[in-house]
């Protein structure tokens, strides 16, 4: 019996090794991730100089109090905002650690306008996480189901539907609209591609932030380092983790113009956040995107992608539709056709890993992914669905 609290639900296998695209189970079987640990090891396992970062640090300080001045701190705000080009940066140690800090400078400039009633809003079927004030912020009730009283100063719009925000146009207590440039935990849901902009437009006219959750779609999964990058804008916040670190806990909350400067000393804080192990980490995911081609091939593998699906399965009745943009990919599955309560388990016998959301696959694979591997997550998906 384990001892651990039964909100997971673990499938049976135990992953003991990762190189690359690939994990090695206790039996010494490899599965092909398709999945980067929810799009987390975006630069793939055991990438090498995030690796050689780790193992560096290590030996020389794990952990400082933001007390302090942390020095691999400083380097990566500076590199990250560069890249970003925004103005300051909050670290943390997880996704939603970072959109509660963007809710909690929403709340600030609220109060430097005086507005006693702050309205953030958010879309339906988003994720923004699992503390209470991100939960209140997710347009999902079957993951807010349980925590009821939540926080009231959230409302859900129809996401991709600008007429939806347009209705608030005038209303004095809304401060931001926080959205996913791309929808993940909902099935990867690709707005139309000026979507984004038009958001920006109605908040620069009310006087309004615009808070964009990168969690997942961010570090390079679009093809770009910052999925909002495709619309040539830069956000008021800008929220980032998941890949950030490559598999080292660590999130980031950016922020330009008057919204970097909400915080002040005292408003806000966190232990653990930014501390000099997890900034060497994400310097090192930093210096593989600049050094290295990675970007190109996202988008040579998601052309790839792309074309080859569309070969093996363009006569299949059972799929609905491909989204994809970058190596952020879902398929959309006849759900009266495809019994997808048991394609994530069926996907693991084949030695694959991915995620099914509702009726839609969604898949992340790793960015270093290569054709041959392309054609082997291919090959799976058609033992998995059928061609």
């Amino acid at each position: 019996m384990s001892n651990l609290m039964s909100n997971y639900s673990p499938l049976d296998v135990t992953f003991v090794k990762g190189e690359g695209c690939w994990l090695t189970d206790s039996k010494g079987d490899e599965y092909l991730d398709a999945l980067s640990g929810i799009g987390v090891v975006n630069l793939g396992h055991c990438h090498p100089t995030v690796t050689k970062n780790l193992v560096d640090q290590s030996q020389k300080l794990l952990h400082t109090s933001n007390v302090y001045r942390i020095d691999n701190q400083e380097k990566l705000a500076k590199k990250l905002c560069g890249f970003a080009k925004m103005d300051k940066v909050f670290f943390s140690n997880s996704g939603a650690e970072a959109n509660e800090a963007a809710i909690k400078i929403a709340r600030l400039y609220a109060r430097s306008k005086d507005i006693e009633n702050p309205i953030i809003l958010t879309a339906s079927q988003s994720f923004h996480g699992r503390t209470m004030a991100t939960l209140s912020a997710t347009g999902q009730a079957k993951v807010q189901a349980g925590f009821s009283p939540l926080m009231s100063e959230f409302m859900h719009v129809n996401y991709d539907d600008t007429d939806a925000i347009q209705k608030f146009n005038g209303n004095s207590d809304i401060v931001a609209v926080m959205i996913e440039p791309i929808q993940g935990e909902a099935g990867i849901i690709i707005p139309k591609n000026d979507y984004l902009n038009q958001v920006q437009d109605i908040c620069r006219k009310n006087g309004w932030l615009l808070i964009l959750d990168g969690v997942q779609s961010c570090m390079g999964r679009t093809g770009k380092l910052f999925a909002h990058e495709h619309n040539e804008i830069t956000p008021d916040i800008l929220c980032l983790a998941k890949g950030l670190g490559n598999g080292v806990p660590i999130g980031a909350c950016l922020a330009k113009g008057i919204a970097s400067e909400m915080l002040t000393p005292g408003t806000h804080g966190s232990t653990f956040g930014g501390n000099p192990l997890v900034t060497a980490a994400a310097l090192g995911v930093l210096d593989v995107f600049q050094n290295t081609k990675v970007l190109d091939n996202v988008n040579q593998m998601s052309d790839y992608f792309r074309s080859e699906f569309d070969k093996k399965f363009s006569n299949n009745d059972s799929i609905k539709e491909l989204r994809i943009k970058g190596l952020m990919i879902g398929i959309g599955l006849d759900s009266d056709k495809v019994d997808c309560t048991q394609l994530v388990k069926k996907a693991l016998n084949d030695k694959l890993l991915i995620n099914v959301t509702g009726s839609s696959i969604r898949m992340l694979p790793p960015l270093i992914i290569s054709k041959k591997e392309v054609d082997t997550l291919i090959s799976k998906l058609e033992t998995l669905i059928g061609n």
